[in-house]
This record gives structure tokens, C-alpha cells and sequence, in this order.
């Protein structure tokens, strides 16, 4: 059987489509591949975001606690039982959320406190692992020898009875040889990156399609429309992982909103630990003991100390001040809180304009300035710091500036990261150079006129931080 001789047309077609259809096969395989290893990328960092924020609130949560009755144990001995029996209570009445609780271990590992799950006190835990074969006692409580740490592991919500994964934050009381912690569940943590796979999944199916779709009309001679689609498509898949970045920082900041919301309504579980307090005077006051007065005294220096706690915690993430006065009020509360806390002078200005930041440039510029003051406090062993804010042609600029050891505290650190990070998504510049004479920092950031607003009309000028 003869083949069909093929006509010119035909034949030009065919060498047409060939290299057509290979292209196409090859750019599917690479949109595939490459959209799956950024897909990847993008739910790591999610991830790892989420688990920043749930180790930061465990952190806050033990915090909160240890405010509770460090009073107590500061003023205890080793081996004053009836002191420990105090701290168990306040540790036992602290429930929070469906799940939260707090536990305690001694370092031979029998469990003292663990009030959603009662079962467990009172016996000796040590060995114990969970059902992938991962140390959880002794782990804890090596970590609280160590002084406080993270664990990870599966363990049996109280709500459901099922296993899960948790988190926990623990910490030593060295003088008891205790070791004080909490967890939080990942389930959610857990449900976010699956449903971000399983979005993986069909934006390569979805990009398959296309892909199809566009080969198929190439094929029907429209190759100048294909060429065009498949530029815009990169263009889109651009300007999505951008916008994904963007959210990855705008659920930071809504989850330290959210963590300082649950802070200001913990309160009434920081006052159960008060109340424990202030019984024990009645009790001691109904004896005519002279011990009375000082439990009352300790019950109000605790009352005092975790109401201020959970103020500068709430402050530290989401200043009120910035959203109501605007940033250089903000900035201003900052500095102060910055020079009252460390004793190091801060010198504030700013200059009146008439255009208003965006909510974006407020925040960005704020928490770099958060981010500055905490390096200079932590690294720079500085006598003096200086901090303006000031617009012009550009846009405006944020200028830090301290005397203390220069660049050699720079580094490469995370801070530094997020700062630069923060200052790109809002297009602007980051510089970080040394100070006068080689001596001390400075830190500039320069938001460009984009993210200026135009001034209100029929309103008084405000301040340029706005």
C-alpha cells in the first residue's frame, strides 16, 4: 500500500507544526515544573510564616503565665510545697481557647499539672514517646534544663480525642526543677498548606488546558495570537507571585493583630491567677496573720505587672496610635517607649506636609523603625539616637541614626531581611551605611511619591507622618 504523496501545502504545514507541537510539549513541560517548585516555595514560606506566628503567641502565652506566679517563686524556697501547690493551682485554672492549656513536669518526669487531661498527673512519664516514635517527656524537659525551646510532636486533643500535631513552648523553673509549658494544635496550619497543594494542583491542570487550547489555535494558523497569550500568561504568573509575597507579609501583620486581640482578652484568665492571690490574703487575714498584707502587696505588684505586660505586648504588634493619630505620633510613642526602657536618649523630629502616607508606606516605615531601635538596643552599645521623618520631592524618608559601634552590627540577620523586604514591596530604597566619622549606624528609608496620598480637602493640615 502506497502513502498518500503530500502536497506542498501540506508538507508546509507538517514543518510548520512539528517544531509547533515540540515547542509546545517542551514550554508545557517547563510551565509545569517550574510553576510546581515556585507553588513550592510560596507554601514553604506560608508555612513557615504560620509557625513563625504560633511560636510567638506560645511564647506570649507562657510569658503571661510565668507573670502569674513569679512572684511567688521569686519569694520561695526550693522546697516550699505549699508555694508550689499556689503556682499549680494558678497554672491549673489557666484554660484558654477549646484546646489550650498549660502543663508541668518535674525534671524526674511526673506530671503535676494538666488539667484538660487529668489522667496524666501525678504519674511518672519519663520514656514517653508518641505515635511516630518521638521523644515528648524527656525532650521537654531537656529543653527546660536548657532554659526554654520549641517541640514538636503528635499528642490527643482534649476536644476531639484524636491525635494531632502540636507545638509547644516550654520553659525551666531551675530552683523546683520544674519545666512549664503550653501547645497549640496545627491543625490549621496543617489545613492551609493542603489546601494551597491541592491549589497547585489544578493551576497546573489549569495551565495544561491552556496551554492545549493555545496549541490547538496555533495549529489553526493563529501563532501570532499564541505568542501573544503566552507572554501575557508569564506577565500574570509575575505579578501573582508578587501579589502572593505581599499577602505572605499582610497575613503577618493581620496574625499580630489578631494575637494582640486574644492578649487583651486573656485578661481574665491572668486575673484568676490575682484572685488566687487575694484569697490567700483573706485566708491569712482572717487568721491574723502578718503575712496578709504582703500576699495583698504581691497579689497588686502581680496585678500591675501582667496588665503592663499585656499592654506592651499589644503595643509592640499593632501600635492603636498608628492607625488613629497616624506615624509620627506613633514614632514619637516609640522613641519614647524605646528611650524610657533603655535609658538611652532619642532625639524625634519630623517636618509638617501637606500629602498623607498610604496605610502600606505607615506601616512599612514604622516597623523598620521598630526594627532599627531593637538592633541599636540589642548590638550597637550606643549613648545616643536620633530618628526623623520628613517628606520632599522624592517622597518621604525615615533617617535612624545612633553613635555606637557601627556597621560591624549589621550582619545579614533576619531583621535586616525584613526590613529590605518591606521597603521593595512599596518600591522604595533601603540604605545602611556608616555613620559620621566611621562612628555609629545609619538606616534610610525612602518611600517614593506613589505611596503618597493627596491631602484631604476642608481639613487643617496634619502632621507628615499621617
Amino acid at each position: 500500500m502506497r502513502l498518500p504523496r503530500l502536497t506542498y501545502g501540506r508538507r508546509l504545514l507538517l514543518l510548520a507544526s512539528l517544531p509547533l507541537i515540540l515547542a509546545v510539549s517542551a514550554i508545557a513541560a517547563m510551565v509545569a515544573i517550574q510553576s510546581e517548585r515556585t507553588a513550592a516555595r510560596e507554601i514553604a514560606a506560608l508555612e513557615a510564616t504560620m509557625i513563625d506566628a504560633k511560636r510567638r503567641e506560645l511564647r506570649n502565652y507562657v510569658q503571661l503565665a510565668r507573670t502569674a506566679f513569679i512572684t511567688i517563686y521569686g519569694n520561695a524556697a526550693p522546697d516550699d510545697n505549699e508555694a508550689k501547690l499556689r503556682v499549680t493551682q494558678i497554672l491549673s485554672a489557666m484554660l484558654y481557647g477549646t484546646d489550650g492549656f498549660f502543663f508541668v513536669y518535674d525534671y524526674d518526669g511526673r506530671n503535676l499539672v494538666a488539667p484538660r487531661q487529668t489522667w496524666l498527673i501525678g504519674r511518672d512519664w519519663s520514656g514517653m514517646e508518641d505515635a511516630n516514635g518521638m521523644e515528648v517527656t524527656d525532650r521537654l524537659i531537656e529543653l527546660a534544663r536548657q532554659g526554654s525551646g520549641y517541640h514538636q510532636y503528635e499528642w490527643r486533643k482534649p476536644s476531639s480525642g484524636q491525635e494531632a500535631t502540636i507545638l509547644s513552648y516550654v520553659i525551666g523553673l531551675q530552683d523546683w526543677r520544674w519545666a512549664i509549658g503550653t501547645g497549640v494544635f496545627l491543625d490549621d496550619v496543617l489545613a492551609q498548606t493542603a489546601i494551597a497543594r491541592a491549589e497547585l494542583r489544578e493551576r497546573v491542570r489549569s495551565q495544561f488546558l491552556w496551554i492545549g487550547a493555545i496549541a490547538a489555535a496555533a495549529l489553526l494558523g493563529v501563532f501570532a495570537s499564541g505568542f501573544l497569550i503566552t507572554v501575557r500568561e508569564r506577565r500574570l504568573a509575575d505579578a501573582k507571585l508578587k501579589a502572593l509575597t505581599q499577602r505572605v507579609l499582610d497575613t503577618q501583620e493581620e496574625e499580630r493583630g489578631r494575637v494582640a486581640r486574644e492578649l487583651h482578652d486573656s485578661i481574665s484568665q491572668l486575673l484568676v491567677g490575682i484572685r488566687y492571690k487575694l484569697e490567700l490574703a483573706r485566708r491569712l487575714a482572717a487568721r491574723g496573720d502578718a503575712k496578709a498584707e504582703e500576699a495583698l502587696d504581691g497579689a497588686i505588684a502581680g496585678l500591675q505587672g501582667a496588665l503592663g505586660e499585656v499592654r506592651r505586648i499589644s503595643h509592640d504588634l499593632r501600635p492603636g496610635v498608628l492607625d488613629d493619630l497616624g506615624l509620627g505620633p506613633a514614632l514619637k510613642t516609640l522613641c519614647e517607649g524605646f528611650e524610657q526602657r533603655t535609658g538611652i536618649p532619642v532625639a524625634f523630629r519630623t517636618v509638617v506636609f501637606r500629602n498623607r502616607l498610604d496605610i502600606e508606606a505607615k506601616t512599612a516605615l514604622y516597623r523598620i523603625a521598630q526594627e532599627a531601635l531593637t538592633n541599636i538596643e540589642r548590638h550597637a552599645g550606643a549613648s545616643g539616637v536620633s530618628v526623623a521623618l520628613f517628606g520632599h520631592r522624592r517622597g518621604a524618608t525615615l533617617r535612624i541614626e545612633d553613635d555606637g559601634r557601627g556597621m560591624e552590627r549589621a550582619g545579614q540577620g533576619l531583621g535586616l531581611r525584613n526590613m529590605a523586604e518591606r521597603i521593595e514591596q512599596l518600591d522604595g530604597t533601603l540604605t545602611i551605611a556608616p555613620g559620621a566619622g566611621g562612628r555609629g549606624t545609619v538606616v534610610e528609608a525612602v518611600v517614593p511619591l506613589s505611596h503618597l496620598l493627596s491631602p484631604e480637602p476642608d481639613r487643617p493640615l496634619r502632621h507628615a507622618a499621617e
